[in-house]
């Protein structure tokens, strides 16, 4: 039998084959993998959505296991103000914040059309247009590969910062000492959604930031977009072949942040000053769409990888491209941007059997 290829199972659409990929429909089948993996002293790969990786050519020489455990339970608290929402980790996750808007439940709603499974998304503190899971997550329940059991944490534990947690400071390689189970958020019962706190979606809504619009209006907006920077999945767009964002936007000291030029977008941040990673690749010579036949870069991965044409943080595969061409286009961004500003971008998905 031909190995798989992990090319099928990442939204970016490279990674060579896999000695072994196993698919975990349930709890017991979860750690039953896990378990012998460990126990045979294999390299262990954790795949949910796969929108958070990119993956060596040469492929992975250990066990990939798919977690694919579906549910979503929602138990209103006693003064029926708020609800638990308690989802398993390979449930889709935009599916998560449909269910939660159609229970009458708001907190999600801004964190709509991001792609993966629910268990992905404390270990990278997923966020977008200003809020992120750490402001509605509760617990999570894992299993500790290291000292083999049963691991509960609530939101303290985990030590939440920008794109981090410590669920992904204890992951090697796509392999982490904690496989997520479930998790449970806390969302309040209402039809309005959380304050608004990003100034784009704020203004396409017709709110002043801080204000409140109901939590189906932002999921639709936040949908629109995302759907115009190429950020949901779509089949027939090539733009959406990525990880979305490729960088984290670069939280800077104030020398560095005072040394750029007064258009640059800045905002406040724990430990600093956080930059948009778009602006500064875009203001360092790399717009939408490099990479392609006739631009500059067209010679990097001859187009088979580009920047999007929608989006300078996603670095998209246009057709045929392998993870050696989305590299090179990354790394030459990368470069640029030190060169131009002497500032690195550091790269958000994980990467696997290579390096940037």
């Amino acid at each position: 039998m031909m190995p798989q290829l992990l090319s099928g199972l990442t939204t970016t659409g490279v990674g060579g084959p896999a000695a072994q990929v196993i698919e975990a429909g349930t709890e017991a089948e979860i750690l039953s993998a896990v378990r012998a993996a460990d126990d045979a002293g294999t390299r262990l790969l954790i795949v949910g959505g796969g929108s958070n990786l990119v993956i060596s050519d040469d492929g992975y020489d250990g066990t990939v296991l798919r977690i694919t455990t579906r549910g979503v339970g929602i138990t209103p608290t006693a003064d029926g103000t708020h609800s638990r929402v308690s989802v398993a980790a390979g449930h889709p996750w935009d599916d998560v914040v449909r269910t939660t808007l159609e229970a009458g439940l708001s907190g999600l709603e801004a964190l709509s059309g991001i792609p993966g499974s629910a268990g992905a998304t404390p270990v990278q503190n997923v966020g977008a247009y200003g809020a992120d899971v750490s402001k509605t997550l509760e617990s999570v329940r894992a299993w500790d590969r290291q000292e083999s059991r049963l691991a509960d944490f609530t939101a303290t534990d985990l030590d939440f910062g920008y794109r981090d947690s410590l669920l992904k400071r204890t992951t090697v390689q796509g392999s982490p000492r904690y496989v997520v189970l479930d998790v449970v958020f806390v969302l309040e019962s209402s039809p309005l959604g959380a304050p608004i706190a990003y100034a784009e979606l704020a203004r396409t809504l017709g709110v002043t930031a801080g204000e409140r619009a109901t939590a189906t209006a932002v999921r639709s907006t936040v949908l629109r977009l995302r759907a115009g920077k190429g950020m949901v999945l779509d089949p027939e767009d090539r733009d959406t072949y990525s990880t979305g964002s490729f960088f984290t936007n670069p939280v800077v000291d104030a020398a560095s942040a005072a040394s750029l030029p007064e258009d640059a977008p800045r905002f406040p941040a724990a430990g600093g000053t956080k930059l948009s990673a778009a602006w500064l690749i875009d203001r360092s010579g790399f717009p939408k769409g490099y990479g392609l036949a006739g631009t500059e870069g067209a010679g990097l991965a001859d187009g088979r990888a580009a920047l999007s044409t929608k989006h300078t943080l996603a670095i998209t595969n246009r057709g045929g491209a392998t993870a050696a061409d989305i590299l090179a286009i990354a790394r030459t961004v990368r470069d640029g941007v030190r060169e131009r500003f002497g500032i690195t971008l550091h790269n958000e998905p994980l990467l696997i059997g290579i390096e940037l």
